[in-house]
């Protein structure tokens, strides 16, 4: 536009020669250098207003997308004065005079932020054919309200951020993420976050105790109480018991023990084979058989005793003198002696008991999906598979860990919660990224402890997780000894970042690197792109970095 009002005041110039008759040679040749000399002069002043012109949409830009993260939270009066500050703090060009600038802010339905700004430049050349200044201006657009953001933050809290302040350094870094991710949002579900802090373990929330994702069998097989007091687990306990005969300390030794009726007989066999006869003297069953006492204590055997008679009272021997004497004079009564054998009484094994500790005391944290010796065939631990109780491998296993971090915060936009439980983050345990990683997945798409907000088919969402730590893998449920880094955790974990990443989620990675550790490049090949990986060698990195990320996540929430 200002070229071609620069060409139409030439043309007027030139025409106003033609009616002129008078004049030598070198006035037509003088004459014929001013279209020359001016057309390089308004180069030179074209070239010079679009400078102008350009570093004016810069900074109109910039004042729009600085001005639409807090815009929420400002009045109109405020609006305006910080339009205009930012814009002049960015647009340096003291030879454009009459600047204004002017901000128009609507929320509906389409919301959007419009930043207009005008200016002159003074013109060199082209004043000489009346021309003394050229008019310019710029304008940017921000819209709101196609695009929603849902993030995860999935964060380290392991021992070793306890060094060189790496977990105060977090807790800024974090709580002005969380500050730039407000101010993204227009309307409450703009921008959705859930907060998931991970060591060895991740702490799904202690009240979930009672749900059905929850897995106890690796907690009641190793917390609880035994009868015989110096026994720490399941199996160890059951293992042991009482005999009933003390002697015998083991169930296979007491399985053969017992006791028996006939003393002196310590087997079942000896035992039940021995007898004792009610005929003393008799010490066969045969001759048992054959014995037997007589009413008559003067006969001994059966034919005497039931054949001869004889005084009841043994000191007469004959009739007269027995019955004179008030005896009874008859054949006596035979008793026959019996046999009886031994009885054999089997000791009992009565095993100790075990007594589970109460659920409800659990602290909240899970170990990785799977089974107890290894990753199921579902690799459950690398993917958002819900949980059912029909497969114990999708479910997530209470442990008893002692360094236990804060509990997860599910997909929400209570950005104080989120504060306190940021401030709450304090350093403990061993390093396994994956169940970190994997639970901030699940925090995105939903199952287990997280319950997730419908989308409105009306938007577009963006999903993201953002993974920062300090130090590489060292333990997971299965693998490592919590101190040295770990291949094979590292394995699960490549698994998962293929998954989500697959799954359309936009993986940021963060390493921390204040030990002079090697580069992760595990984490660097966990993120979406190489622009979203970051190896930090000091903890206040961390706080520039967190905002970047801020910065790039607000735009994805703006089109302009």
């Amino acid at each position: 536009m200002v070229m071609k009002q620069l060409l139409v005041r030439f043309r007027e110039r030139i025409r106003a020669f033609r009616v002129a008759h008078a004049g030598n040679v070198t006035v037509v040749f003088a004459l014929a250098t001013i279209p020359i000399i001016g057309a390089v002069g308004a180069a030179v002043d074209y070239s010079h207003v679009n400078s102008a012109r350009t570093a004016m949409q810069s900074a109109v830009d910039a004042t729009a997308l600085m001005l639409s993260k807090q815009i929420t939270t400002l009045t109109t009066a405020e609006i305006n004065s910080k339009a205009t500050t930012y814009f002049t703090a960015l647009y340096t060009r003291p030879e454009v005079t009459n600047i204004s600038v002017t901000p128009t802010y609507t929320n509906n339905t389409n919301t959007q932020l419009i930043v207009q700004a005008s200016g002159t430049v003074k013109a060199s050349f082209v004043s000489l054919i009346g021309v003394s200044s050229i008019n310019i201006g710029a304008s940017s657009t921000v819209k709101w309200g196609n695009s929603r953001l849902r993030v995860a933050l999935v964060l380290d809290n392991t021992g070793s951020m306890a060094d060189y302040n790496k977990i105060g350094a977090l807790k800024t870094a974090t709580n002005n993420l969380l500050t730039q991710l407000k101010s993204a949002a227009v309307n409450d579900g703009d921008v959705y976050v859930s907060i998931i802090p991970f060591v060895k373990d991740v702490n799904v929330g202690a009240s979930n105790y009672n749900q059905p994702w929850v897995d106890w069998s690796d907690w009641d097989q190793n917390n609880g109480s035994c009868s015989k007091s110096s026994y720490t687990t399941q199996t160890t306990c059951t293992a042991q018991g009482t005999c009933s005969i003390s002697s015998n300390t083991t169930q296979s030794t007491c399985s053969t023990a017992g006791t028996c009726s006939l003393s002196g007989n310590t087997t079942q066999s000896t035992c039940t084979s021995a007898g004792v006869c009610s005929v003393s003297g008799n010490n066969t069953q045969s001759n048992c058989n054959n014995a037997g006492t007589c009413s008559n204590a003067a006969e001994t055997t059966q034919s005497n005793c039931t054949g001869i008679k004889a005084c009841s009272k043994s000191q007469y021997t004959t009739k007269s003198t027995c019955q004179n004497n008030s005896g009874t004079w008859a054949t006596g009564t035979w008793t026959k002696a019996t046999w009886t054998t031994g009885t054999w009484t089997a000791a009992t094994w009565t095993p100790a008991v075990w007594t589970p500790t109460s659920h409800s005391t659990w602290n909240g944290c899970v170990m990785d999906r799977g089974l107890s010796n290894g990753p199921s065939l579902g690799n459950y631990d690398t993917n958002v598979t819900v949980p059912t109780t029909t497969d114990v491998g999708t479910m997530y296993t209470a442990e008893k860990y002692s360094s236990c971090p804060q509990a997860v915060m599910g997909l929400n936009y209570n950005w104080s919660s989120m504060t306190t439980l940021i401030n709450n983050m304090s350093p403990a345990g061993g390093t396994n990224q994956n169940i970190g990683l994997q639970l901030g997945w699940m925090s995105l798409t939903g199952g287990g402890p997280f319950t997730v907000p419908a989308m409105d088919s009306r938007y577009k969402y963006q999903q993201v997780i953002i993974l920062m730590s300090d130090g590489l893998n060292t333990q997971d449920r299965w693998y490592g000894d919590g101190s040295s880094p770990s291949s094979q955790v590292d394995d699960r974990q490549k698994l998962t970042c293929t998954n989500a990443k697959a799954a359309g989620i936009t993986i940021y990675t963060i390493h921390v690197n204040t030990d002079g550790d090697p580069l992760s490049t595990l984490l660097q090949n966990c993120a979406s792109d190489t622009n979203k990986f970051w190896m930090l060698t000091s903890a206040s990195q961390m706080v520039s970095t967190f905002s970047t990320i801020g910065t790039q996540l607000s735009n994805l929430r703006v089109a302009k």
